[in-house]
């Protein structure tokens, strides 16, 4: 296995990273007037190492094999998080370990945070987090798109398409595709900043939202999220493009070289819609009679609420764990659903839990009838043994990753309710937990450091579809 091609693309992105530092080093010199030294400092040291890995490591012939698409992969996360988190450490005089679990949860786009006083905070510091969950939303949808199927990881090969191949014939049509998908990503970011402005949010407030809603991460720039907002028409903006975001990017792209009817033939796109309307329908149903609320009001916390956790967005705008503990459990589980492969959203994903169900169903259908043979399809693929084998151990592992990080969190002396929540966040990516620490209307800076690690790192895990991750550490995958 050769690394060289691993350091020299991870040189190349430090690179891209310390120019990124920079728009928020402007934005605070051009509009602020205040020094922005430590976004200075950070992209000079970020500069410097990505540009000695570019220039040391640079191979002769460019070639990814699936081993080092593995390494890779893992590496570009943890290296970017490792120096996105200069920024905080040196602007806002944090510790290392909350300054890479703000920038963990943000380029895994989950929202957790460990930051207070956003109200009044430097604006270039909340202009960087949303930067993070925003490239974190791309960086996601193309990995999805292109990687994950090529490595054959938790079933993803489902979808792989002319842009799941790392050959080189096949690398400047895998550019071209995502190319389409980055301009489209930033036409509906576009979009979503500029129906937030007419919400009556300030220019700020609106880009900063549309970069975290898009990317399904749920950072906003008060403390209060997105309850510091009262026009219930900015609440409807943000669940359209929450659930936008949540939709395959790719099928965007077909719509656009118009094939429109491939978005709503999707067996997977049908499923989650379908689903999160029957959410919206039956809970609102529930609330409107068990609240003081309207009918109208309930619908819009339902339907704002159960999108943003589905979609692993993780904003807040009402403490739902009051509704009652049939709300609470409700919502724990919800934040591990996800919504498509292919988007922007975390958690397992609708179209495992429709293969699992298709599975459970031509099972009873061979008890009744043991000689018959079935075809096992999903979206017109037929679902070989090695998708089956791919998608079972990624929820295996899932659930195992939940239960270990719960155990260990215990271990750590957080309460239960605190430490399977946090579990159940960090690997699905969410955001906020259950609970009055870590709930809708807490955060995570009282948590010890210890736990800030753990759970930074069932972010990376759940985000690389575990596996991903996994593999490293096997000792086939460093023999030979």
């Amino acid at each position: 296995m050769s690394i060289r091609p691993v350091f020299y693309v991870v040189g190349l992105f430090l690179i891209v990273l310390a120019v990124l530092m920079l728009v928020p080093a402007f934005y605070q010199l051009g509009f602020e007037e205040i020094s922005s030294s430590a976004f200075f400092l950070s992209a000079g040291i970020t500069a410097g190492t990505g540009a000695a890995l570019f220039l040391v490591t640079k191979p002769n012939h460019f070639n990814l094999k699936p081993r080092e698409a593995f390494l890779l992969t893992n590496a570009c996360w943890l290296t970017l998080s490792a120096f996105a988190a200069l920024p905080f450490c040196l602007e806002l005089n944090i510790s290392y370990t909350n300054a890479f679990f703000e920038t963990m949860s943000g380029i895994t786009t989950t929202g957790s945070t460990v930051l207070t006083g956003l109200d009044t905070m430097e604006k270039g510091i909340l202009l960087w987090r949303s930067l993070l969950q925003w490239l974190g939303g791309i960086g996601f949808i193309v990995m999805a798109v292109a990687v994950l199927p090529f490595l054959k990881v938790g079933g993803m090969r489902l979808f792989q398409s002319e842009s799941s191949d790392w050959s080189e014939k096949a690398m400047p049509r895998s550019g071209s595709i995502a190319k389409r998908i980055v301009f489209i990503y930033l036409g509906l970011t576009i979009t979503c900043a500029y129906f937030y402005y007419l919400g009556g949010m300030t220019g700020f407030e609106a880009i900063n939202h549309a970069m975290t809603t898009l990317a399904t991460g749920g950072y906003s720039t008060s403390d209060q999220s997105m309850a510091h907002f009262s026009n219930p028409f900015i609440y409807w903006v943000a669940i359209i493009f929450m659930l936008l975001g949540g939709l395959p990017f790719v099928l965007f792209v077909k719509c656009f070289r118009g094939d429109a009817r491939s978005l709503f033939q999707d067996s997977q796109v049908r499923a989650f819609i379908f689903f999160l309307l029957l959410l919206w329908f039956f809970l609102s149903i529930w609330l409107f009679f068990n609240s003081h609320y309207t009918f109208w009001q309930a619908l819009t916390l339902v339907a704002f609420n159960t999108t943003s956790t589905i979609t692993t967005t993780g904003y807040a705008l009402t403490d739902y764990t009051h509704w009652g503990g049939f709300a609470a459990a409700l919502f724990l589980f919800l934040s591990i659903v996800g919504s498509c492969s292919g988007s922007t959203s975390g958690g397992i994903k609708i179209f495992r839990f429709q293969i699992g169900a298709r599975m459970l169903g031509i099972q009873l259908k061979q008890l009744a009838h043991p000689r018959a043979c079935f075809v096992q399809t999903y979206n017109g693929q037929q679902i070989t043994d090695d998708i089956l084998r791919s998608l079972i151990s990624f929820c295996f592992f899932f659930t195992l990753l939940i239960a270990l990080i719960t155990l260990l969190l215990c271990l750590l002396g957080l309460d239960f309710i605190t430490s399977l929540s946090g579990a159940f966040t960090s690997v699905a990516n969410v955001g906020p937990g259950i609970g009055n620490i870590i709930g809708p209307a807490g955060n995570f800076s009282s948590l010890p450091d210890s736990a800030k690690w753990l759970l930074s790192w069932g972010m990376l895990m759940g985000r690389l579809e575990i596996t991903t991750v996994l593999v490293l550490f096997t000792k086939t995958f460093w023999k030979g």
